[in-house]
């Protein structure tokens, strides 16, 4: 029997709700089988590893007294799975994220200010767990963006966490017992290549293996996360860097080899004119310790259209 809760989260100010739950809806066209944000509304299917459930999550505060609103359904809701729902949405939304200091640093990079200034109260999103984020990374190596979102989907329609809440089927990113047991042949047919098929396949069953599924890599240094991470099959050193990005909230991590961050630095900062990687990577020390953040706003720049040519 489907029931519902409600709960209260207060994110660091300044804190964004449209700018960092709204993000990706820059661009309608593409379809998101695990979130949506639709009419204010932040909308996600959460995996409590024994529930699943839905969030409905709006903002009832302001820029400077952030609270967000949460509504949880699901079967059988207790007190217990609406705590975890809302340290899981949290992290998911990036509330912990204290962005003084980032802007602080800014002061002397007149166009990383201009950037912050028109997304100010933007939070970096987070990925549920490094497995995900490994995984997520992978699917995206050397292809567009818009193509990943799609072989993304289709991973996720096909071993994805699944639902049915309020009469409509919904999704949460695959387990990694489901990766670890599907055939090669059959991610292929997700428009996968038999490289990266076997690279999933490879780290799901690498997670299954680990005590904890990866998530021990909260406690390392982040040299450390990078060796363990490059010792995988299919992970390099963007993909270890996305991790400490997207799944650890390292403040410093750069994710190194990216075409896209390359060509919007290029744009922003070089009047487009074509950049090294090894060049990207000398400039970006200008906003250590804080990159992490300053990819994030530049990637914010780049999905908005502000990056012109990009």
């Amino acid at each position: 029997m489907e029931t519902t809760l409600e709960t209260i989260i207060r994110p660091v100010a300044p804190y964004d709700f449209e700018l960092t739950a709204g993000q990706p809806n820059y661009s309608r066209d593409q379809e998101y089988k695990t979130e949506d944000y639709v009419d204010g509304a932040y909308i996600r299917l959460l995996d409590l590893g024994d529930k699943a459930l839905l969030a409905s999550v709006r903002s009832v505060g302001s820029l400077d007294e952030p609270e967000l609103a949460v509504t949880l359904t699901g079967n059988g809701l207790t007190d217990d799975d609406a705590e975890r729902a809302a340290a899981q949405l949290a992290w998911l939304l990036g509330c912990n994220q204290d962005l003084r200091p980032f802007y602080d640093s800014v002061g002397g990079d007149s166009i990383l200010a201009e950037v912050v200034r028109e997304f100010y109260g933007y939070h970096n999103t987070r990925t549920a767990s490094v497995f995900e984020a490994l995984v997520q990374a992978v699917m995206g190596q050397q292809i567009a963006t818009a193509v990943a979102r799609i072989v993304r989907n289709l991973l996720i329609e096909h071993y994805g966490v699944r639902a049915s809440i309020g009469g409509r089927e919904w999704y949460a990113f695959p387990r990694a017992e489901s990766l670890a047991t599907a055939e090669v042949d059959d991610l292929r047919q997700l428009k996968l290549s038999v490289r990266k098929s076997e690279y999933i396949q490879g780290i799901a069953r690498a997670a299954l293996e680990s005590a904890d599924g990866f998530e021990g890599m909260h406690e390392l240094p982040d040299e450390e996360v990078i060796q363990r991470m490059v010792a995988l099959r299919g992970v390099g050193q963007w993909t270890a860097q996305w991790v400490l990005v997207r799944a650890l909230a390292r403040p410093d991590g750069f994710p190194i080899g990216d075409l896209a961050l390359r060509r919007t630095v290029a744009a922003l900062y070089f009047d487009g004119a074509e950049i090294t990687d090894g060049e990207l990577l000398a400039f970006s020390g200008r906003w250590s310790p804080w990159r992490s953040y300053a990819t994030a706003y530049l990637f914010a720049a780049l999905r908005s259209g502000r990056v012109a040519g990009s």
